[in-house]
């Protein structure tokens, strides 16, 4: 019997999708559960399996088209089945039930999927300018008699110059503002500045909900911050012993933010008041803490969650963050792995970054940024000034639902077990 697959809701606040490739072809067949195209959501770009089997007879979406929930994605007939007199044409999308958008035209799909404006220089692989002043291989460079005459008395190399003229041509002030050598630093020590042109980039629809979201976060929550220093001397001693050990045995290698992650499980079990979310009338507070770690991807940044991290060891929590942040930048993850947290953790320490406020991942009520561990001079308790490692962890908070105290008492807590991490190993 025929059947229509139609665009489905893959994410709790998806009401269209962008169809970014077909797996299967028309006249290839098609097993129930397999992956038949990846859709672009609000989320992720992600897998969609084939919700029936047969012969993929006909694709009524193109790639690239943003499409309402419940639109007739393409047809799939049995084997040897007779397509219906209206084969060609797609039936009426089905009502979703979450608002859903109209389905975009042909044009506007390709309007939302072309990256570069018109107007944006073509990719050449350089600066769209230093392209126009380049010369085809083994041609001459544009520019005019005086440019070049100025440019052999100065000694400036006219291959590494960007023209301001007319179609790219370098002229004289070109030659005058360039450093000996032509472009670059005096020294010639670093290649020129790239030179590029504006770019209009048009919004996924991964990206288009991230700005929704923290827009809506910032203006209905009334964020405060609190920051804690953290000695991590103890901690990474601990680390380094732990990986000898596990690597001798053909284990893995922990990560800081392992040991970060069972310190915040144990924090939120202590003080189960910031493991909550506002309700409008209420305040839930979590049985449960479902850790939420951010991870950044090509389209910008994704959230899994570890379901029931309490009950989780660090060997634990490693392996299953490992497992979820590769999926997520190999777009596998389902939309059940992207929802339902309760607690977030966002560490740029790997970048760099000593301390940071992170937005608040609604409706949670907390989360916390991990800023890198970095040496130092500190005083010890005997007043000498002595080398050590410090660590800023800040924490922004929901007032709706955390007070201040309540706050600094869950970050005192997170402090004594990175302190004393013996305390982490179970």
């Amino acid at each position: 019997m025929a059947a229509y697959l139609k665009m489905p809701k893959l994410s709790d606040t998806m009401s269209e999708g962008t169809l970014v490739k077909w797996l299967k072809q028309e006249g290839d067949t098609v097993s129930m559960d397999e992956d038949i195209a990846e859709v672009e959501t609000d989320k992720a770009t992600m897998a969609m399996p084939s919700f029936d089997e047969g012969i993929l007879h006909k694709i009524y979406v193109k790639e690239g088209e943003t499409v309402a929930l419940g639109t007739s994605l393409a047809l799939i007939l049995e084997p040897g089945e007779e397509p219906p007199a209206d084969a060609d044409q797609p039936p009426a999308a089905a009502t979703s039930s979450a608002p859903a958008e109209k389905a975009a035209t042909p044009d506007e799909a390709k309007a939302k999927t072309e990256a570069p404006s018109a107007e944006a220089a073509p990719d050449t692989g350089k600066p769209a300018a230093a392209a126009k002043a380049s010369a085809p291989a083994g041609g001459r460079v544009k520019a005019s008699p005086l440019a070049r005459k100025l440019a052999e008395e100065q000694g400036v190399d006219l291959r590494r110059l960007s023209g301001s003229g007319p179609g790219g041509r370098i002229v004289k002030k070109d030659v005058l503002n360039a450093p000996a050598g032509g472009g670059g630093s005096p020294l010639g020590l670093l290649p020129p500045p790239a030179s590029r042109s504006d770019q209009s980039i048009a919004l996924s629809g991964m990206r288009r909900v991230i700005a929704q979201r923290l827009i809506e976060s910032k203006t209905t929550i009334p964020h405060f911050y609190l920051n804690i220093e953290i000695d991590t001397e103890a901690l990474m001693t601990l680390r380094e012993q732990v990986n000898t050990a596990s690597l001798a045995n053909g284990g893995p290698k922990y990560t800081v933010n392992d040991f970060i992650m069972r310190a915040t499980v144990l924090a939120a079990d202590a003080v189960p008041e910031v493991n909550a979310s506002f309700q409008g009338d209420a305040i839930l507070q979590h049985g449960e803490i479902h850790l939420s770690v951010a991870v950044a991807i090509q389209e910008g940044l994704v959230t899994p969650v570890i379901r029931s991290a309490q009950t989780k060891s660090i060997k634990e929590l490693a392996a299953e963050l490992k497992d979820l942040a590769g999926r997520a930048k190999d777009k596998k993850l389902t939309p059940d792995e992207m929802q339902g947290g309760t607690l977030t953790i966002s560490n740029l320490g790997a970048f760099g970054i000593g301390h940071f406020d992170a937005i608040i991942n609604p409706p949670q009520a907390a989360i916390l940024a991990i800023g890198t561990i970095s040496k130092q001079p500190v005083v010890n308790a005997a007043g000498q000034i002595v080398p050590g490692q410090r660590m800023w962890v800040g924490m922004s908070c929901d007032h709706r639902v955390i007070d201040g105290a309540v706050g600094a008492r869950f970050l005192s807590e997170l402090k004594r077990f990175l302190e004393t991490p013996l305390l982490l190993i179970s």
